[in-house]
This record gives C-alpha cells, sequence and structure tokens, in this order.
C-alpha cells in the first residue's frame, strides 16, 4: 500500500507541473526576447530615426520603466483577481506592442510601444511566479524557479541570435522586422496557457474552499483534498501597506536592492551589449558574436546556479554572486583598454558569476512572502529594481559619450558591491523549507 500524501509538499511532480513549468517558463523566455532585441535593432533603427543619445536611452529605458508600473499593477491585481485571469495579459500587451513598434515611425512611438511591453513584464512577475510556486513542493521549488531565470537568457541568447538572421537577410526595413517578432513568440505562449487553473492557495486564502478543493482534484486526482494544502485564514484586503506593518518591510527592502543591484549592470549590457564591446575594441562582426557568446555564458551561469541551489543555499549564493561578479566589473573597469581576448575572458566571469544573483531573483521575492501577499511582494520587487535600472540603462549611452567605458564599468561595479553589502545584511536562508516556513517571520 502506498503511504498517504500528507502535504502539498509530499506530493511527488507530475505531468500537471511540468506543463506548467513549460507556461510559466515560456513567459520568462519571452520577457528575455522581447527587452533583449531591441540592443539588436538598436543601432539601425537609430540610424534611420536619427536619434541622439538622450532618445537612445531612453528607449532603452522605456520597457524598464514600463516594468515600474506593471509590477505594482500586476501584484495588486494577481491579488485581487487571481493568478489565472492574469496570466494572458501579458503575452497579449507583447503582441500588440510588437505589432506597433514595426509601424513606428518616431522616436516617441517606439517610447510609447517599449512602456507598454514593460507593463506587460511587469504583470509577468507576479502572476507566473506565483502561480508556479503554489503548485510546486518544496524540494523541487529552488531549481524549477531559478530555472525560469535560465529560460530569461535562453530567450535573450535567442534574440541575438534571431535578431542579427533578420538584420543580415531582412533588407532596408530590416530592423522593423526584429522588433516585430516577439509577436511571434507571443502567440504561442497565450496558446500554451489556455486551460490553466486557478491556485488553490490563492483560491483557499479568499475564503473559497470549494473551488480550491475542485482544482485539487483536478490536479492531483480525486483521491485528494483540502487535507494536502495547510490551514489558511481567509485573507481579502491585501495591501503593501498591509505587508509591511504585518513585519515585511526588512524583507520587501532587502528583495528591491538585490534584484536592483543584479538587473543594473545586466540590462546595460544587454541593451547596449554591441556598443559596450565597441567601446572595448571589439567592433562589427566580433562585437555581435560577442555579444551572443557573453549571453549563452548568462545562460551557463545560470545553470550552474540553479544545480546547486539546493546544495549550498540561498544565502552563500546571492553573497559570492555578487562578490566575484563585481569583481569581475571591476577588472574590466580598470583594464578596459586590454587585449579584446582579455575583455571577453572578463565579461564572460561576470556573466558566469552573476548567475547565481539572477535565478534567486524570482526564488527568494516567491519564498519569503506568503500566499496573501505573494504576488504584491514580487511585484513591488520587480518594480523597484527596474526603476534602478531603467535609470542605468539611461545613463549607459551618456556615460559612454562623457566619462568612457572603464569608468562606466567601475560604476556598474560599485552597484555590484551595494548588492554584496545589502546580501550579507539581509538576506534570509530558506533552503529546504515549505512556503509556511520560509515566508514565516517567527524562524
Amino acid at each position: 500500500m502506498n503511504n498517504p500524501v500528507l502535504s502539498i509538499e509530499d506530493v511527488p511532480i507530475n505531468r500537471f507541473h511540468q506543463l506548467l513549468t513549460v507556461r510559466s517558463g515560456g513567459g520568462w523566455l519571452l520577457d528575455g526576447y522581447i527587452l533583449s532585441i531591441l540592443g539588436v535593432a538598436l543601432v539601425p533603427f537609430s540610424s534611420e530615426l536619427g536619434l541622439d543619445s538622450f532618445w537612445e536611452g531612453l528607449i532603452a529605458a522605456a520597457a524598464l520603466i514600463g516594468i515600474f508600473f506593471g509590477g505594482f499593477i500586476g501584484g495588486a491585481a494577481t491579488n485581487h483577481f487571481g493568478r489565472k485571469k492574469l496570466y494572458f495579459v501579458g503575452p497579449i500587451i507583447f503582441m500588440l506592442c510588437s505589432i506597433g513598434q514595426f509601424w513606428a515611425e518616431s522616436a516617441l512611438t517606439l517610447f510609447i510601444c517599449r512602456f507598454c511591453i514593460g507593463i506587460g513584464v511587469g504583470f509577468e512577475y507576479p502572476v507566473a511566479g506565483s502561480i508556479l510556486v503554489e503548485y510546486l513542493p518544496a524540494k523541487s521549488r529552488g531549481p524549477r524557479l531559478a530555472a525560469l531565470t535560465i529560460l530569461w537568457f535562453a530567450g535573450a541568447a535567442l534574440a541575438y541570435i534571431i535578431g542579427n538572421l533578420i538584420l543580415n537577410y531582412g533588407g532596408d526595413d530590416a530592423w522593423r522586422w526584429v522588433l516585430l517578432s516577439p509577436a511571434f513568440i507571443g502567440l504561442v505562449l497565450l496558446i500554451i496557457r489556455l486551460g490553466t487553473p486557478e491556485s488553490p492557495r490563492w483560491l483557499l486564502s479568499k475564503g473559497r474552499p470549494e473551488e480550491a478543493e475542485r482544482v485539487i482534484k483536478q490536479v492531483y486526482g480525486s483521491q485528494f483534498g483540502l487535507q494536502i494544502l495547510p490551514e489558511h485564514p481567509p485573507q481579502q484586503n491585501a495591501s503593501l501597506a498591509q505587508l509591511l506593518k504585518a513585519g515585511y518591510g526588512a524583507r520587501m527592502a532587502f528583495v528591491s536592492l538585490f534584484w536592483m543591484c543584479s538587473v543594473i549592470p545586466v540590462f546595460a549590457v544587454y541593451a547596449f551589449a554591441p556598443r559596450v564591446l565597441q567601446a572595448m575594441n571589439l567592433t562589427g562582426t566580433a562585437a555581435a558574436y560577442g555579444s551572443v557568446a557573453i549571453t549563452v555564458l548568462f545562460v551557463i551561469g545560470c545553470a550552474v546556479a540553479t544545480w546547486i541551489i539546493d546544495i549550498i543555499g540561498r544565502r552563500p549564493m546571492v553573497i559570492h554572486s555578487f562578490l566575484w561578479s563585481g569583481l569581475a566589473l571591476l577588472c574590466l573597469g580598470f583594464f578596459s583598454d586590454a587585449n579584446e581576448y582579455l575583455v571577453l575572458v572578463l565579461f564572460g566571469l561576470y556573466a558566469l558569476f552573476i548567475g547565481g544573483a539572477q535565478v534567486l531573483q524570482l526564488v527568494y521575492p516567491n519564498e519569503i512572502f506568503p500566499t496573501e501577499i505573494r504576488s504584491i511582494g514580487v511585484g513591488v520587487g520587480a518594480s523597484v529594481s527596474r526603476i534602478g535600472a531603467a535609470v542605468g540603462t539611461w545613463v549607459v549611452p551618456i556615460a559612454l559619450e562623457s566619462v568612457g567605458i572603464g569608468y562606466t564599468m567601475i560604476g556598474a561595479a560599485v552597484v555590484t558591491f551595494i548588492g554584496l553589502f545589502v546580501s550579507v545584511t539581509l538576506a534570509p536562508e530558506t533552503r529546504g523549507m515549505s512556503l509556511e516556513q520560509a515566508s514565516s517571520l517567527k524562524r
């Protein structure tokens, strides 16, 4: 006779978990693609539209500004309306705005489209992470959440590969087709998400146990019911103020700051990768394919971090990630005029070491907040982190012109070391804990 399943933490991974991982992971792949594709098209559309460095930086930062608003709105909406309904907002926005980019004739139009795309990405962070984490058992939660970040970088690598192919063979208006390409991925994502059930944890937190039990039986089998979920008092009016009042202010500060410091240099590199490499004496094809190589190393770094996340734990991983990637950036600043191979090695080391902090962007905020405020915590963290990344991205082209590549890289290193300080001071450990244990303040 099989042993009874006492908790959702004991439910083995099944086909539903696999499908849900693909559904949420597809959103992260598309996020990486749609945010990175701009770097491929930036030089040709900037030349055709006659943009200066101000507009280049503003358009590159537009999506990040949009994420600031989308994260706040999406987090609150996901908490109020549920995970299922908001699961389709991001793909629809991606498709419509990608089509809008194709017809853009001015910098302002591109800015508006990229801003709206950012709102869609802002919705993705709380909804895709929350619905996945609320179904996963503890033994699989860390690696599967971390794997979503690999898909983000895989999407970014795909953007550079497909984007450069389109630029090479797409003719005079190739950049328009580059910016349109995410619409096709968005359509596929919309289709595969059809039929996704609501989170039973969310239903239970809203005082809807009958619906929660129906979903559990649909997903896990008729022999299961509410007994596999922990006791959960109904919570109707969760808000940011409630999050802070409940004692989660320090965790909110940690999530926002560590997330911000881990994304500012990465987004700056992705938005201006060819230009940054050109400033370091890698020109033409070498700069383009160097961008692809660095992106692949980001993927490898995230893959290694995913593999060891439950071996070394969350706190040691985030600390070491910031330490060694910061040192790599610092060396890039001091040796920006070095041999091109040394530059690529240092960029590669940064890409490998920052993987730990990158995969924890989804793991930490989804683990350390309870169900009733999880989507709000993730949304606020994403919003605050992205407004810092937006400022950093906007500053990059201006910094390259005014102070040069060396000081720009040193500035990126300083940001990374701030992330190190925040992590040493505030990072908790949640390895091997249930969601209830990880999100509790009493430990």
